[in-house]
């Protein structure tokens, strides 16, 4: 593992590692199809690997379009069924769920931190309780949907089609899955090809809660299996999670149908610190907004806007802050960055690394030695940086952030709002009038004031512009399963 320099450091933390043995992985995963694991139907696998060693965890089968078509003709005969019961039948479904999930949370945590590569510390204490919040939540909307606010008696669309991103691959899930299910409709989801293995862990649960067969399908896969997924006749509302690129491709895909849909996409979102700004927090603040699950988060704080009187006391300090960060294996209780999630996303933000350095930004990172195996980036910052670079502009999905300067409040909401997405901000102000004059300004669907990348299920999440459209979490997260 990795460690700061002892000239950073008062001390050096202890390996704290958490077991592996709390976790029991199979050599092989079938489909979860109508309440069975099942081959595929053409009997390809893939196989999924620990971005922190390159170990191969599992086997896993590989959805074609006869499980796709399998999957979806399942959740449609359960739907008849699940859709009719009472909301508050459907809810205790749902309770029991959550309650399992928070009975095999440290299993789970330790699950994903293996498929994904993020640190311990952030799937046992932000994921994980997140995922068992979300289907406490929604259990309790499930009754209670005549008073959502969307008319009386909203019926639900019928079988819904979720395809999930790699980051958060738990969290997504529930993010997907508990509205659907609340509001009455079956699902079929297929998780990222490199993080299967937290899904068919959760089909597991829906085994042990006794939800009735047919109404959470799981069907991991590439590309083409979404594709198909996405495509199907049976399915009637598509939430889908991921690149832009690949929003534009389900919108394509779905136009001209009578399918719901919901993108959430990509992200470049501004931290803006202003010169009243506690440092200090702004500091930690900033850490987490890019630093966070390596800066592999759709809404992370990637452009740092900070007021040009403020900027070398601000760069110094979170400079030392960086020097603190411990990389190095994600299982130890002590890392803050963990691996990134495969060797293609490592090659993706390398490139644009280099083409930042290239169009002449400063680059820096704290000394910092990486493991020899796995894939790993040190926590890199970008000064110099002006909206024109690449940097500034396009999406990393890692731990690199892009420094800019400000004078006024006007020239921050402009550079702010210089961007193709439209997901996140952060306002750093010591004054709330101004975090509220800024914010209405803000072209950003969730603005955090003196914090960053906080959630909470009750709170809605969605962007504007290039970053996708509908909202999840909270009350608004119903609408986009029901029929209104």
């Amino acid at each position: 593992m990795a460690s700061t320099p002892a000239s950073a450091s008062v001390f050096e933390y202890a390996p704290a590692p958490e077991s592996r043995s709390v976790v029991d992985i199979a050599p092989s995963y079938g489909l979860f199809i109508d309440g069975e694991f099942t081959e595929a139907a053409d009997g390809k696998v893939f196989k999924t690997v620990s971005p922190s060693t390159e170990e191969v965890l599992s086997e896993i089968a590989q959805a074609g379009e006869a499980d796709v078509d399998r999957a979806a003709k399942a959740a449609r005969r359960a739907f008849e069924k699940w859709s009719a019961l009472p909301g508050s039948e459907r809810a205790k479904y749902l309770f029991r769920i959550a309650r399992i999930i928070q009975e095999r949370s440290r299993e789970l945590a330790v699950l994903e931190t293996l498929d994904n590569g993020k640190p311990i510390k952030e799937t046992r204490d932000t994921d994980l309780p997140l995922v068992a919040a979300h289907f406490f939540y929604y259990a309790g909307w499930a009754d209670k949907l005549d008073h959502a606010g969307f008319g009386a008696n909203p019926r639900p669309l019928g079988v819904a089609g979720q395809v999930i991103p790699w980051n958060f691959p738990l969290l997504m899930l529930a993010w997907k899955i508990a509205p659907a299910l609340a509001t009455g409709n079956t699902v079929v989801l297929k998780p990222a090809e490199t993080t299967p293995l937290s899904a068919l862990f959760f089909a597991d649960i829906c085994r042990q809660a006794g939800l009735p067969r047919g109404v959470v399908n799981i069907l991991p896969g590439y590309g083409d299996s979404g594709a198909a997924l996405v495509a199907h006749p049976d399915v009637n509302k598509v939430a889908f999670t991921g690149s832009t690129a690949v929003g534009k491709e389900i919108a394509r895909t779905v136009a001209g149908t009578r399918k719901k849909v919901t993108l959430e996409l990509g992200g470049k979102g501004a931290n803006i610190v202003f010169d009243d700004a506690p440092i200090d927090q702004a500091v930690e603040g900033i850490v987490t907004g890019i630093f966070f699950n390596q800066g592999q988060v759709c809404c992370a704080g990637s452009r740092l806007l900070v007021q040009e009187s403020i900027q070398d006391e601000l760069l110094d300090s979170l400079k030392r802050r960086l020097s603190t960060l411990r990389l190095g294996d994600p299982l130890d209780k002590n890392t803050d960055i963990g691996a990134i999630n495969s060797a293609e996303q490592l090659a993706r933000i390398t490139s644009l690394v280099e083409q930042g350095s290239a169009e002449g930004a400063e680059r820096w990172s704290p000394e910092c030695e990486l493991p020899s195996s796995g894939y790993w980036f040190a926590p890199t910052l970008f000064t110099n940086v002006t909206q024109a670079h690449t940097i500034a502009r396009d999406e990393i999905f890692g731990p690199v952030l892009s420094v800019l300067t400000f004078r006024t409040p006007d020239e921050a909401v402009a550079k702010a709002n210089n961007t193709q997405y439209g997901l996140s901000a952060g306002i750093w102000t010591e004054k709330g009038s101004r975090i509220l004059a800024v914010a209405s300004k803000l072209r950003a669907g969730v603005i955090w004031s003196n914090t960053f990348n906080k959630f909470d299920p009750t709170s809605p999440f969605g962007g504007y512009k290039e970053s996708g459209f509908g909202r999840e979490g909270g009350r608004h997260g119903l609408e986009a399963y029901l029929d209104v």
